[in-house]
């Protein structure tokens, strides 16, 4: 008998004994930060009152923005330490997406920071911190948007079949621009600055509910002829949540502040439109959350353990949330009210646990640690 060796393995990972490094800190770290600002941000907007919930959404906030700061201080030591890897990074079309998620934490922490930091900073402040990240991340999910897709065009090429929910990543972020803009829209002047920045929001809400609806049938065409994703991945068909409820979010909060930005007429047509619009993409993200948690379900009992793509279900999950609480505002229904807030609950369970895991992971130095090499099986044949 004549057997073939095995490949090289590596031993695992062991905090104790190597020290965690930079080196494979990658974009998906953005994560954390958009998923911790829109528990304060989802928390805000609920149609409900709820006591004491202003202050800890507040408190929530404030961890948002620290951690913003220090992924930023993390990922530019990334760069700076490590370009070949990082430069890897963008040739990998299973890391590239997540370059999305720089915009939308920088959107998020600004957004949520002019609805409740604005009680620990003060308004001139919020404003001010909101404009600059506002800017950025505007700028960075446009480029993103563009940028990753030609990476997929050029450089990836994927094979066919292998539609991720992480494609929409780069795309959903100009979603992102658009349900935050409205926040801006008041600030400026009347005239031709708000209906600009109204406008350019709608631009970037047409832009990304596009291309979401060229990329989404190949995620669900995927799914259907090769099966459920694997189990570190199957967390991110909650991202799918992400353009459904941002967009419900964006036509509401652009609803609000059109009377003041765009003709009368045409502020009643847009408000109509967040209504026509925002309740059918409400049913359909409802019908991919029951899909979504039935394979999660599936995944745990066949052994899924804790990963970074835990945090799929947050972000998606609280664009729901304001998406719904958006529509509880225009249409006054009490159904929409509860959603929300059975939605956010789900939220903040989904943010606890990822964190909690997360910490854990770091302290450990397990979530810093080189991917392990997979072991290749002992083949054998009869000499």
């Amino acid at each position: 008998m004549a057997t073939y060796p095995r490949t090289r393995t590596f031993p695992p990972y062991s905090g104790a004994a190597r020290r965690p490094a930079l080196r494979h800190f990658g974009p998906n770290w953005y994560a954390t930060v958009m998923g911790t600002a829109i528990v304060a941000s989802a928390g805000a907007a609920l149609p409900a009152h709820i006591p004491g919930l202003r202050g800890a959404c507040t408190a929530v906030w404030v961890v948002s923005a620290l951690l913003l700061a220090a992924v930023l201080a993390a990922r530019a030591g990334h760069w700076a330490a490590h370009p070949d890897q990082a430069r890897a990074h963008l040739a990998d079309p299973a890391v590239a997406p997540f370059y999305g998620c720089l915009s939308m934490a920088l959107l998020a922490v600004g957004g949520s920071g002019m609805v409740v930091g604005k009680d620990v900073i003060g308004h001139p402040a919020a404003l001010a911190l909101n404009v600059v990240l506002y800017t950025a991340g505007t700028v960075t999910g446009l480029v993103a948007a563009v940028a990753v897709p030609y990476l997929m065009i050029v450089r990836h090429r994927p094979e066919p079949g292998t539609a991720s929910p992480v494609w929409l990543l780069p795309v959903v972020a100009p979603m992102v621009s658009a349900a935050l803009g409205p926040l801006l829209v008041p600030e400026l002047p009347p005239g031709q600055g708000r209906e600009a920045l109204l406008l350019g929001c709608y631009a970037m809400f047409g832009l990304s509910l596009l291309a979401t609806l060229v990329m989404l049938p190949l995620v669900f065409g995927r799914l259907v002829h090769r099966g459920p994703l694997p189990l570190a991945l199957t967390p991110t068909l909650f991202l799918v949540l992400g353009p459904l409820g941002q967009s419900t979010t964006a036509v509401n909060a652009l609803a609000d502040v059109a009377p003041g930005a765009v003709g009368g007429a045409y502020a009643s047509a847009l408000r109509a439109f967040a209504v026509l619009y925002g309740v059918p993409v409400m049913g359909f993200a409802l019908l991919w959350l029951a899909l979504a948690v039935a394979l999660v379900v599936r995944a745990a009992r066949g052994g899924m353990t804790f990963s970074m793509t835990w945090w799929g279900f947050t972000f998606p999950v609280g664009t729901c949330v304001t998406g719904a609480a958006g529509l509880a505002r225009h249409t006054g229904l009490t159904a929409f009210t509860w959603l929300a807030v059975a939605l956010y609950v789900l939220l903040v369970s989904a943010w606890a646990v990822a964190g909690v895991r997360t910490v854990r992971g770091l302290l450990s130095g397990a979530l810093l640690a080189p991917p392990q090499a997979p072991v290749a099986p002992v083949a054998a044949r009869t000499a």
